[in-house]
């Protein structure tokens, strides 16, 4: 673990014991007066809203820590799916990284390049990335987005997959011992269709940084084309309509069921509670909670109705335990929607059952060099194709502000 992250660990552990004994100051005034002076209101809120930026850092370093882990069984897994063997020589794996990155330098490549690469079979034209080029790309889009490191990802080299989906079920029933036994019906089953939706990402580039041969073009690109892909995925993965997009799991089309907090206006620990019993005990063990930063900070001052934080600061990043609320895990979600009247800001349950993300594993590049040419730049396209659904509703519920 770097001193970075140990800074942030200790900083959010420090941070916590000292927020607990301002905000029992608050509560104890509210009890006392009916209220709080609002110098302390605001001194408990900004710390709040601090404890919840060292958060964030946590989770970010603990999804890089974890792909780390996963980077080579992610790229194993890409590969089987493009049907190229696992155990491609280096020298074949340095060719293809070399004529990919000639072209974007330079528009062209020679014969032997060519064969290296793979030409895209889309009407814009260009060339697949790299096996390895892609994997990076999905790597850093996971650590930016939350909402893909806790649903299950499936890879494809299709338009889409198909899942089998169960619409009916058998009812038991009683008979006598010596009583007939008559048939029992009601069981079918059905395919869900998930498709992968295009989503593409622009990127202009300097003619003169690409003619500095120190200038990484290869990573500059990847990086942005990562944040392109990963704010416009995070977005569609909670609250897309499905039509030309992920279908999100806040959308109302979604069928995920929702609990009233307890409150008209805000959250309450009661809420919570009440949330997390209205999931099916199979599904508690691998749940968390999803909601946004700006919640999170409200959700700090909340005591049980014995006088406990409901938020539980976990400090070891690899062998400890994780901060929890009410006993279990919480993401950050920036796309979540903030607290309000009718708003649903926080989600609950076991999104690896619940929600599926399929990615089409090739990513297509084409190099424009005419249209910002009058600027001097060179614009890139990235295309790519991801979809997203809800494949089980009950596995999850939404936290709805309402009495």
């Amino acid at each position: 673990m770097s001193e970075e992250i140990k800074d942030v660990l200790d900083g959010l552990g420090k941070g916590f014991e000292e927020f607990k004994t301002e905000n029992q100051k608050r509560l104890d005034e509210i009890e006392q007066k009916g209220h709080a002076d609002p110098l302390l209101q605001e001194k408990v809120d900004k710390m709040s809203e601090e404890i919840a930026s060292l958060a964030e850092v946590k989770q970010t370093a603990e999804l890089q820590s974890k792909n780390l882990e996963d980077a080579q069984s992610k790229i194993e897994a890409l590969e089987t799916v493009m049907a190229r063997p696992s155990n491609v020589k280096s020298e074949d794996v340095d060719i293809r990284v070399k004529a990919f990155g000639d072209w974007l330098r330079k528009g062209e490549v020679d014969e032997m390049e060519k064969k290296a690469l793979y030409e895209s079979d889309d009407t814009l034209g260009g060339f697949y990335a790299p096996t390895e080029y892609v994997e990076e790309i999905i790597k850093t889009v996971t650590e930016i987005s939350p909402i893909r490191s806790i649903a299950r990802i499936r890879q494809t080299n299709k338009r889409g997959i198909e899942i089998p989906k169960r619409t009916g079920q058998f009812s038991a029933q009683w008979v006598a011992e010596t009583g007939t036994r008559s048939e029992t019906t009601g069981y079918t089953t059905g395919l869900m269709q998930i498709d992968a939706h295009e989503q593409y990402a622009l990127v202009d580039i300097s003619q003169a940084m690409l003619e500095d041969s120190a200038f990484n073009l290869e990573s500059e690109m990847a990086s942005e084309f990562s944040e392109q892909f990963s704010k416009a995925e995070g977005t569609a993965f909670v609250s897309g309509s499905g039509v030309g997009q992920p279908l999100g799991f806040t959308d109302s089309t979604a069928g995920v069921g929702s609990t009233n907090s307890g409150s008209g206006s805000a959250l309450t620990a009661n809420g919570l509670l009440d949330l997390v019993y209205a999931i099916k005990s199979e599904y508690l063990g691998n749940s968390r909670f999803v909601m946004n930063r700006t919640t999170f900070a409200k959700l700090l001052q909340l005591e049980d109705g014995e006088g406990q934080k409901i938020f539980h600061v976990g400090l070891n990043l690899v062998n400890g335990a994780p901060s929890t609320i009410v006993g279990y895990p919480y993401v950050l979600a920036t796309d979540m929607p903030s607290i309000g009247g009718s708003a649903k800001p926080i989600a609950f349950g076991d999104f690896s059952r619940a929600y599926t993300i399929v990615d089409r594993v090739n990513l297509s590049v084409m190099r424009d060099p005419y249209s910002q040419a009058t600027s001097g730049n060179i614009r890139y396209v990235a295309r790519r194709r991801v979809g997203g659904t809800v494949v089980l509703p009950e596995a999850i519920r939404l936290q709805n502000i309402s009495a």
